[in-house]
């Protein structure tokens, strides 16, 4: 498919647009390792259940309700109470339930409560989830959950002063407060290892049972979600078979031991692992990862993605990798802070080839992994920038007159236009190659010391790390920039979205709750309210605009505030974080807000991208012998949706 015929900009609807990507060089691998990634990419999409399960303990039958009934039903498809149950539908999909995916609050339902009694009350008993007799049964079980707009409003709660656990609808706990929860694992830490602590309660949901005992319902095989996990393993032994290398084939055997036992020494164990398989070009991440889903930061939602190297493009992130030691002691953190020895960085380019899980349809475009700080001291970090899905979101935003509204000037504009794209490649890189794997938690600090804020400081550390070190004059001696401009276009579009354009996902009245939302508004209006006039806001014809008058100055801003946010983390300072983020990362002057979403609202432009996958199809010989695996890009947002509740459903 030539460049020109691919589209890459799909389906929108409410504040979401659909993006399909390209995966670019796959004609290219060989037979052996196209077998490998269909089957990693079937074991990744067989987790959906479970990350839509995760976000909230109604959303799988809610789902399957609004399915049967968008599927089923024989009314006016053109009436305006199914028109509303398709879009809420679309956004559930979009979402992995109810809550919006990054705003964390519950969705509004455009349709009546009595008509989705009435519909239900007519679909065929085919499909009805376990534990209710009929549709209409489920009909009376959710309809409280989507109609009451006061019952378990949100997803993610992180609101100072409030019990996170028990105002969060996420199902990570039941019948537990937070003082439990806390109280809970810290009595495991104090009984465990405290050099290399597990990652307490990642695969498990803590539940309080009748009689006040608390148990840990671990996600195993043979426990809670073992259907889902059941076939993402044996897709996972599938793949082994046809693993480029022997390093691989026992990363995927301590996974699955992992899975089988839901032991967390042995998730540690294939970290490691995974870390140190470099030399095959396709790889993955499949399990239970990231903590932003759990307003404590403990919980791992389930995600998953399959991606091979780009060889070209990787030249980039490993030249910065063979330099992480310098990067490491030319930081402007105190030198108490920083690893004497940097170990085990390497980075990718890398083409996705298959989302999953909490990575689909919206995903990250860079991610660094193990997020274990022991792991990352003695054993390294693996990260990778997600080239194709970056490709994705570039040419899916040509001319949509974004920086025109929003960028101050012509001679900014330009910046931004001539380094814009090799700037924000660079920062994704430093942010996850280096950014995440830099500094050190002093001795006897608990990882899990700054709680609800432990996303939003880590993000912002690593944010800070690629900022400050985009205008060195390192870059330039590596060949990675062209001149010593270009980090001010990284710098003027950071600072322009943490104060003015990242407020489009922000609803009118509504607070910042998202991590890295969090995280930028903490840098830019920290740096606004210190930097003595380094940068401004100001008004031109009316509009809003930054302005900032002295990027040097502001580099050196960068530097003092990572240096209290690194810290802050090797400390385990609570209060400090507590303070730093409420005073700079949440509150939104409303003013501001309003004018900023009418100008948005005028580019007509969705402020929510995700992606449509490729649907991979094995060729077969007369023997069943696959021979190839041919690649579909024209699949619907909605055939793939109710294909994979068809085909990967589980629980």
């Amino acid at each position: 498919m030539k460049e020109q015929d691919f589209a890459y900009a799909d389906e929108r609807f409410a504040d979401l647009q659909l993006l399909r990507y390209r995966l670019a060089g796959f004609e290219q691998l060989t037979l052996q390792q196209k077998k490998y990634v269909y089957f990693l990419a079937q074991a990744t999409l067989f987790g959906r259940d479970i990350t839509t399960d995760q976000g909230g303990r109604w959303n799988l039958d809610i789902r399957k309700l609004l399915e049967a009934v968008y599927t089923n039903y024989g009314g006016d498809r053109t009436e305006p109470d199914f028109a509303a149950l398709t879009l809420y539908l679309k956004r559930l999909w979009f979402s992995n339930g109810i809550y919006h995916h990054y705003g964390c609050e519950k969705f509004v339902p455009g349709f009546g409560e009595a008509w989705l009694h009435a519909a239900a009350e007519r679909l065929p008993a085919v499909g009805v989830p376990r534990g209710y007799a009929s549709w209409a049964d489920v009909a009376v079980a959710v309809a409280p959950v989507v109609f009451d707009p006061a019952l378990l409003p949100k997803r993610v709660n992180q609101a100072d002063g409030e019990d996170l656990v028990q105002t969060s609808a996420c199902n990570y706990y039941e019948n537990l407060t937070q003082a439990e929860v806390e109280a809970y694992y810290a009595r495991l830490k104090a009984g465990g290892d405290a050099d290399c602590p597990p990652s307490y309660g990642l695969n498990s949901r803590l539940v309080k049972t009748a009689d006040g005992r608390i148990e840990e319902h671990v996600y195993t095989i043979d426990g809670l979600y073992g259907p889902a996990i059941r076939q993402i393993t044996e897709w996972l032994e599938r793949a082994a078979t046809v693993a480029e290398n022997e390093r691989q084939r026992q990363v995927i055997a301590l996974l699955t031991d992992y899975y089988r036992t839901g032991d967390l020494r042995r998730f540690d164990d294939y970290s490691i692992a995974w870390l140190g398989e470099q030399q095959g070009q396709v790889d993955f991440v499949n399990g239970f990862i990231e903590v932003y889903g759990d307003p404590l930061g403990l919980k791992g939602s389930w995600e998953g993605i399959v991606e091979y190297k780009d060889m070209e493009a990787t030249r980039r992130t490993q030249t910065i990798a063979q330099n992480a030691q310098w990067f490491e002691d030319h930081s402007p953190v105190d030198p108490r802070f920083r690893k004497e020895k940097v170990t085990g960085v390497t980075a990718n380019v890398v083409c996705a080839a298959m989302l999953g899980g909490d990575e689909y349809p919206a995903s990250a475009i860079g991610i660094n992994l193990p997020n274990a700080d022991w792991i990352r001291a003695r054993h390294g970090s693996k990260s990778v920038t997600i080239g194709n899905l970056t490709e994705a979101y570039r040419q899916a935003a040509r001319g949509n007159g974004f920086d025109e509204e929003f960028v101050i000037d012509e001679e900014t504009r330009r910046l931004t236009a001539a380094y814009g794209d090799l700037c924000d490649d660079l920062h994704t890189d430093l942010h996850e190659c280096l950014g995440h794997g830099s500094g050190r938690l002093l001795p006897g600090t608990d990882p899990d010391a700054l709680k609800a804020y432990a996303s939003t400081v880590e993000e912002a550390r690593a944010d800070l790390f690629g900022l400050y070190y985009l205008a060195d004059p390192k870059l330039r001696e590596l060949g990675l920039v062209p001149d010593d401009e270009a980090y001010k276009s990284q710098y003027y579009h950071y600072m322009m979205n943490g104060l003015l354009t990242q407020l489009v996902r922000i609803k009118p009245g509504h607070q910042i709750e998202e991590a890295h939302m969090r995280n930028r508004a903490l840098i830019a209006r920290w740096c606004l309210a210190q930097g003595d006039g380094t940068v401004q806001l100001v008004k031109r014809a009316g509009k809003t605009y930054v302005r900032i008058d002295d990027y040097p100055r502001l580099r050196g801003l960068f530097a003092r505030l990572l240096a209290e946010v690194q810290r802050i983390k090797s400390e385990g300072d609570h209060e400090a974080a507590r303070r730093l983020v409420e005073q700079y990362g949440v509150r939104v002057d409303a003013g501001l807000h309003s004018e900023v979403l009418a100008r948005y609202e005028h580019l007509h432009i969705a402020p929510y991208k995700g992606f449509i996958n490729p649907r991979m199809r094995p060729v077969t010989d007369a023997d069943g012998h696959i021979t190839d695996i041919a690649l579909d890009y024209s699949e619907s947002f909605e055939h793939q949706m109710l294909r994979y509740s068809r085909e990967y459903a589980t629980l």
